[in-house]
Protein backbone atom coordinates (compact mmCIF):
# COMPACT_ATOMS: atom_id res chain seq x y z
CA UNK A 1 0.00 0.00 0.00
CA UNK A 2 1.34 3.09 -0.71
CA UNK A 3 -0.96 5.59 1.31
CA UNK A 4 -1.48 5.34 4.64
CA UNK A 5 -5.38 5.36 5.27
CA UNK A 6 -7.00 6.01 8.64
CA UNK A 7 -10.87 4.12 8.52
CA UNK A 8 -13.47 5.44 10.99
CA UNK A 9 -17.11 4.65 11.44
CA UNK A 10 -19.14 6.89 8.57
CA UNK A 11 -22.31 6.19 10.68
CA UNK A 12 -21.44 7.94 13.71
CA UNK A 13 -22.12 11.31 13.35
CA UNK A 14 -19.37 12.06 16.26
CA UNK A 15 -16.29 9.90 14.63
CA UNK A 16 -17.89 11.73 10.77
CA UNK A 17 -17.24 15.12 12.77
CA UNK A 18 -13.77 14.09 13.86
CA UNK A 19 -12.35 13.02 10.96
CA UNK A 20 -13.69 16.15 9.30
CA UNK A 21 -11.29 18.22 11.81
CA UNK A 22 -8.33 15.71 11.08
CA UNK A 23 -8.78 16.41 7.32
CA UNK A 24 -8.91 20.35 7.85
CA UNK A 25 -6.63 20.64 10.31
CA UNK A 26 -4.12 17.46 10.58
CA UNK A 27 -1.57 17.63 7.94
CA UNK A 28 -1.51 14.09 6.53
CA UNK A 29 -0.84 12.30 3.39
CA UNK A 30 -3.16 9.84 4.84
CA UNK A 31 -6.36 8.84 3.55
CA UNK A 32 -9.54 9.50 6.22
CA UNK A 33 -12.40 7.32 5.06
CA UNK A 34 -14.98 5.33 6.72
CA UNK A 35 -15.17 1.96 6.72
CA UNK A 36 -17.89 1.48 4.91
CA UNK A 37 -16.72 2.42 2.37
CA UNK A 38 -13.49 1.47 2.39
CA UNK A 39 -11.66 -2.18 0.74
CA UNK A 40 -11.23 -3.54 3.84
CA UNK A 41 -10.53 -6.64 1.85
CA UNK A 42 -7.66 -4.59 0.53
CA UNK A 43 -6.22 -2.94 3.79
CA UNK A 44 -6.78 -6.31 5.52
CA UNK A 45 -9.38 -5.30 8.00
CA UNK A 46 -12.53 -6.59 9.16
CA UNK A 47 -15.90 -5.45 9.61
CA UNK A 48 -15.77 -6.05 13.58
CA UNK A 49 -12.38 -4.37 14.19
CA UNK A 50 -14.02 -1.43 12.06
CA UNK A 51 -16.88 -1.05 14.34
CA UNK A 52 -14.65 -1.84 17.54
CA UNK A 53 -12.54 1.34 16.97
CA UNK A 54 -10.64 3.67 14.33
CA UNK A 55 -8.46 1.91 12.50
CA UNK A 56 -4.58 3.14 11.00
CA UNK A 57 -3.07 0.65 8.00
CA UNK A 58 0.41 2.54 7.28
CA UNK A 59 1.97 2.59 3.76
CA UNK A 60 4.15 0.00 5.43
CA UNK A 61 1.69 -1.96 6.22
CA UNK A 62 1.81 -1.44 9.88
CA UNK A 63 -1.75 -1.88 11.49
CA UNK A 64 -3.45 0.25 14.60
CA UNK A 65 -6.82 0.79 16.44
CA UNK A 66 -7.95 2.60 18.73
CA UNK A 67 -5.70 5.92 20.27
CA UNK A 68 -2.96 3.79 18.86
CA UNK A 69 -4.23 4.51 14.98
CA UNK A 70 -4.31 8.22 16.34
CA UNK A 71 -1.30 8.60 17.62
CA UNK A 72 0.44 6.84 13.88
CA UNK A 73 -2.26 9.69 12.07
CA UNK A 74 -0.20 12.29 14.35
CA UNK A 75 3.21 11.16 13.61
CA UNK A 76 2.23 11.18 10.01
CA UNK A 77 1.64 14.50 10.32
CA UNK A 78 3.58 17.66 10.76
CA UNK A 79 6.15 18.65 13.96
CA UNK A 80 3.94 19.91 16.11
CA UNK A 81 1.70 16.90 15.48
CA UNK A 82 4.39 14.34 15.53
CA UNK A 83 4.73 15.62 19.29
CA UNK A 84 1.52 14.78 19.97
CA UNK A 85 1.37 11.29 18.41
CA UNK A 86 4.87 10.63 20.16
CA UNK A 87 3.18 11.78 23.35
CA UNK A 88 0.22 9.14 22.67
CA UNK A 89 2.84 6.24 23.11
CA UNK A 90 4.90 7.67 26.29
CA UNK A 91 4.31 5.42 29.22
CA UNK A 92 2.12 5.60 31.19
CA UNK A 93 -0.38 7.71 28.29
CA UNK A 94 -1.49 3.88 26.97
CA UNK A 95 -2.38 2.49 29.81
CA UNK A 96 -4.64 5.97 30.32
CA UNK A 97 -5.36 6.11 26.63
CA UNK A 98 -7.66 3.11 25.66
CA UNK A 99 -9.70 3.42 28.59
CA UNK A 100 -10.90 7.05 27.89
CA UNK A 101 -11.11 5.96 23.91
CA UNK A 102 -13.38 3.14 25.10
CA UNK A 103 -15.89 5.60 27.68
CA UNK A 104 -15.50 8.25 24.17
CA UNK A 105 -16.74 5.26 22.10
CA UNK A 106 -19.76 4.07 24.45
CA UNK A 107 -20.89 7.56 24.71
CA UNK A 108 -20.17 9.09 21.77
CA UNK A 109 -24.00 9.86 21.08
CA UNK A 110 -23.87 12.05 23.80
CA UNK A 111 -20.75 14.29 21.98
CA UNK A 112 -21.05 17.22 19.74
CA UNK A 113 -21.80 15.72 16.68
CA UNK A 114 -23.74 12.52 18.11
CA UNK A 115 -26.87 11.77 16.77
CA UNK A 116 -29.41 8.43 18.63
CA UNK A 117 -27.34 6.37 15.45
CA UNK A 118 -24.21 6.33 17.11
CA UNK A 119 -25.93 5.10 20.37
CA UNK A 120 -27.50 2.17 18.83
CA UNK A 121 -24.28 1.32 17.03
CA UNK A 122 -21.58 1.40 19.74
CA UNK A 123 -24.22 -0.72 22.04
CA UNK A 124 -21.91 -3.81 21.33
CA UNK A 125 -18.80 -1.76 21.09
CA UNK A 126 -15.89 -2.47 23.99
Amino acid sequence: METPTLVYDGDCGFCTRCARFIERWIPSDARVLPWQFADLDALGLTEAECEAAVQWVGADGVRAAGPDAIARLLGDSNPLWRIAGAGLRLPPVPAFAWPAYRWVARNRHRLPGGTAACAVASAGRH
